[in-house]
């Protein structure tokens, strides 16, 4: 029979929401769609409604995006926000810089924290973060929103089902060209390309590989990796040229533990010429698999055709032609949305998020690492991260 328990509400603290992915992903396309529908049905029948704050520091933008939406509260007063008794979740995508403070701050407040990542700016941070969410008591969550991307889940499928046999290697491919912002305006802040406002493609990118890599194949044991600005100067959102400081491209090498190598080419100086933005592929001895956000096509040992290299004659066979697309057989939402359902039903069963402090503090190590292999230009082996 339904439960007959009252629904419960969840008052989320959203600091962020006026940046792109805090307002597209979180707000928009995660809390308010959760909100509008009545809230959370969990399988035992119980339903669990969300109560959106909207924090930020442009007054003038959360009063517009709270009117816009129809939330009754914001605040620029982060600190009065964790402060109140009455806010049980605090999730933050503001810049790296301010998170490691807000999110401490929070738990010791005995609040439970949804978080983009980086967590930290540094590895001893990150870990202090997920030492103080034990300490606390508190469910933590790091967004791993790639995981949850119908791409990837179907990629992950094949992997359990042991379709590719023995997995010999992965490799990735992500990036597109953000315009240097005199001509046409970029389509990312300035701030990324600033390594001391904490910018840069590895610190930013390299998290996400991590937890791809482990979500996928399993840990990651060594890294190389090289880091360069192939842009060397870009203008700001005031049209003001300046230099950029942070690397905007980086290519990787990583050793996992089943001694699968996996290589991922991330850049922001690059143009795209295939199906999406990032896209992975494993090769294994029965079978390879391309994945990218939403589609992934196959090809088993079985229909693996045997191309011969004659560069004197033309290419006659259509190789995109010879894999076959591998369904959903599932109806699945937004990645981010999913997560945060997945979340909140762990903070109402008062048990530990799956992607803890913890795994965002090993993300936060490989770009450290990554960066490190690439000043010293030689491989870096990885050391188990640990409270």
């Amino acid at each position: 029979m339904p439960d007959s328990t009252p629904p419960r509400t969840l008052r989320i603290a959203m600091n962020g929401v006026t940046g792109r992915m805090g307002y597209r992903q979180h707000l928009v396309r995660s809390i308010l769609p959760i909100r509008d529908a009545g809230g959370l049905l969990l399988p035992d029948g119980r339903r669990v409604q969300v109560e959106p704050i909207l924090v930020g520091r442009n007054a003038t933008k959360l009063a517009e995006l709270a009117a816009q939406h129809g939330i009754a509260e914001w605040s620029t007063d982060a600190a009065a926000v964790i402060a109140d008794p009455s806010v049980d979740i605090y999730f933050d995508a503001q810049v790296t810089s301010r998170r490691a403070e807000a999110l401490a701050a929070a738990m010791k407040a005995g609040k439970h924290v949804f978080t983009e990542k980086p967590t930290a700016e540094t590895l001893t941070e990150a870990v202090e973060l997920a030492r103080v969410a034990a300490n606390a008591g508190v469910t933590a969550g790091v967004v791993h929103d790639k995981l949850y991307l119908p791409g990837l889940v179907k990629l992950r499928r094949l992997v359990d089902e042991g379709f590719f046999g023995r997995i010999l290697s992965l490799r990735g491919e992500f990036g597109y060209w953000v315009f240097e912002g005199d001509g046409q305006p970029a389509q990312r802040p300035s701030w990324n390309y600033r390594a001391e406002d904490g910018g840069g493609i590895v610190v930013d990118m390299f998290c996400h590989w991590n937890y791809v890599l482990e979500g996928l194949l399993g840990k990651v044991e060594a890294v190389t990796a090289k880091a360069t600005t192939h842009i060397p100067t870009r203008w700001d959102e005031q049209g003001k040229p300046y230099d950029a400081t942070a690397d905007d491209a980086a290519y990787g090498i990583f050793e996992m533990a089943n001694g699968v190598v996996a290589q991922i080419n991330s850049s922001w100086a690059v143009r795209v010429y295939r199906d999406e933005l990032v896209e992975f592929q494993i090769d294994g001895t029965h079978g390879s698999a391309v994945a990218g956000l939403r589609k992934c096509v196959a090809q088993h040992r079985s229909h693996t055709p045997k191309p011969v290299w004659n560069p004197d004659l033309p290419v006659t066979e259509p190789f995109r032609d010879q894999w076959l697309e591998v369904p959903a057989n599932a109806d699945l939402d937004n990645g981010f949305k999913l997560q945060w359902e997945e979340f909140l039903a762990d903070v109402v069963h008062e048990r530990p998020h799956r992607y803890g402090l913890l795994s965002a503090a090993r993300g936060v190590q490989l770009a450290e690492l990554g960066l490190r292999s690439s000043a010293e230009g030689r491989r870096i082996e990885i050391p188990e991260v640990t409270l």
